[in-house]
């Protein structure tokens, strides 16, 4: 496929001809239309002065005008043909039935040449105009024919006619011509060179771009940018483009690449484990303490990794968008309580105080079971990360159309570097401390929790102080209820 600076040259190119040979069409109709009428009006005013001519020398009564001893029989006297012979080009004089005078090109002209002018002058209405073919010059005449008033009843006079050469309208064209034939193809060759410079000049950034892009595109050199001119044009937009797309692709790989060593991590740790415990069951005495307890703590790690593989999972369909909802009407109130349950079972084991001071009615259209389980998941974390003799508070409003459930807790809270992350995938609040022992988790939870509530048009919002406790708060779009669609009503 060409490149793009050769079809601009060549759109270029195809674009002027059209013009140049529609313009030329146009120049040589106007030019011929031009020296048409040049010719005409030539030939009307020779007409015009044969007239005055005759009417000067006194044409006014047979007798006097005609001859008709010549060998034609009937023609103007010597002394009327004299006077009119000063006129140029062909002219004819002719009564209503007989020509009276030829010019002397008229006379020169062959006999048959001299009948087709004579008949095409007697067909011609006054003022009027006519092309004559002289068969035998190789040549046409317009013929334009002028009516004589006549001065009197005896006057033998009726019309004079005088004819030019259609010469000059065939060396108008060709001077179209050969500026359309010989000129503009010199011009369109010059016009072209000036496309093909100018698209190339336009296009060297687009090249350089290119070349950029090749360079950054092998997925080590993310970090580096285009060079963009902030020209306000459609070539710096597009580098800005490119950047940003950049800027994404390097903040994707740069997670996936951390997502890979993360889930490697998580997933070694447990297969050790496992390991270490079947290693350990298989080397003592069958049915004893030891292998009992190997074995327990061999499904301990395999129901960590089933969990961690189930979540890793939801989030992958997630991101494809293949995970699909089962919406429909859910009342938050009981739902709420069965995750108070659920709370009230975990801080009892943890030596915490789980309250819900306010727990208000209201609709939402999504997905219960998806819905259980995020509240359930900043539930088990507000637990997870509160010490023994803690606090944590559930509760349901609604507001301005929304249900917002909230969960606050006494905890350890969050440093506020770390908020902004504390949505990425395998992250965890003091690492140090949650590999293992009641704090263990594979930092999915959040992770998920934030797709559950996007995807049903909400989001989670927090707010967290060290040492003071965290508040997570879901907001999701409610359905109206029948007594707000009455009041509305």
């Amino acid at each position: 496929m060409a490149s793009i600076r050769t079809r601009i040259t060549a759109s270029y190119a195809l674009a002027f001809a059209g013009t140049m040979f529609a313009f030329s069409a146009v120049v040589w109709a106007e030019r011929r239309a031009v020296a048409f009428q040049d010719l005409r009006d030539s030939a009307a005013n020779v007409s015009d002065l044969g007239i005055r001519m005759l009417r000067l020398t006194g044409v006014g009564s047979e007798a006097l005008t005609i001859d008709t001893t010549s060998a034609t029989g009937r023609e103007l006297t010597p002394r009327f043909k004299t006077s009119l012979d000063v006129l140029p080009g062909y002219v004819l004089i002719a009564d209503s039935a007989h020509v009276l005078y030829t010019s002397r090109a008229v006379t020169a002209l062959s006999d048959r040449d001299q009948q087709s002018l004579s008949k095409a002058a007697f067909q011609i209405q006054n003022g009027a105009d006519t092309v004559v073919t002289l068969e035998d010059e190789r040549r046409e005449l317009l013929l334009v024919a002028k009516a004589e008033p006549r001065t009197s009843a005896a006057s033998p006079v009726r019309w004079v006619a005088a004819g030019v050469s259609t010469a000059p309208l065939d060396v108008a064209g060709a001077q179209v011509l050969f500026l359309s034939f010989v000129v503009a193809p010199l011009i369109l060759l010059i016009s072209a060179g000036t496309a093909w410079t100018l698209a190339g000049r336009m296009l060297q950034p687009i090249e350089q771009m290119v070349n950029d892009v090749e360079a950054i595109s092998d997925g080590r050199s993310l970090h580096r940018r285009i060079p963009v001119e902030d020209q306000g044009d459609e070539i710096s937009r597009l580098g800005s483009t490119l950047n940003a797309m950049i800027a994404r692709l390097e903040s994707s790989f740069a997670a996936l690449r951390r997502f890979t060593a993360d889930a490697s991590h998580e997933l070694k740790t447990p297969l050790t484990v496992l390991r270490a415990d079947i290693e350990r069951a298989m080397t003592t005495p069958q049915g004893s303490t030891d292998q009992l307890v190997a074995l327990e703590e061999g499904l301990q790690e395999t129901a960590r990794m089933a969990d961690l593989v189930d979540s890793l999972l939801t989030l992958a369909r997630a991101d494809e968008g293949r995970f699909d909802l089962y919406r429909e009407p859910v009342e938050m109130e009981p739902l709420v309580r069965e995750v108070a349950e659920t709370a009230n079972i975990l801080g009892e084991a943890a030596g915490q105080q789980v309250s819900m001071p306010v727990l208000q009615p209201v609709t939402v259209l999504g997905d219960r079971v998806r819905l259980r389980q995020l509240f359930l998941n900043i539930v088990t974390n507000a637990i997870k990360y509160t010490g023994k003799g803690g606090k944590v508070e559930l509760t349901l409003e609604a507001l301005d159309g929304t249900a917002v459930f909230t969960v606050k807790d006494t905890g350890i809270g969050i440093a506020g570097v770390d908020l902004p992350f504390i949505f990425d995938r395998f992250w965890r609040v003091d690492r140090a401390r949650s590999r293992g022992g009641e704090r263990s988790g594979v930092g999915l939870g959040l992770a998920i929790s934030q797709w559950i509530a996007q995807a049903h048009g909400g989001s989670i919002n927090v707010s967290s102080r060290m040492g003071r406790g965290s508040s997570f708060a879901v907001t999701i779009p409610a359905l109206p209820t029948p007594n707000s669609a009455l009041t509305q009503a």
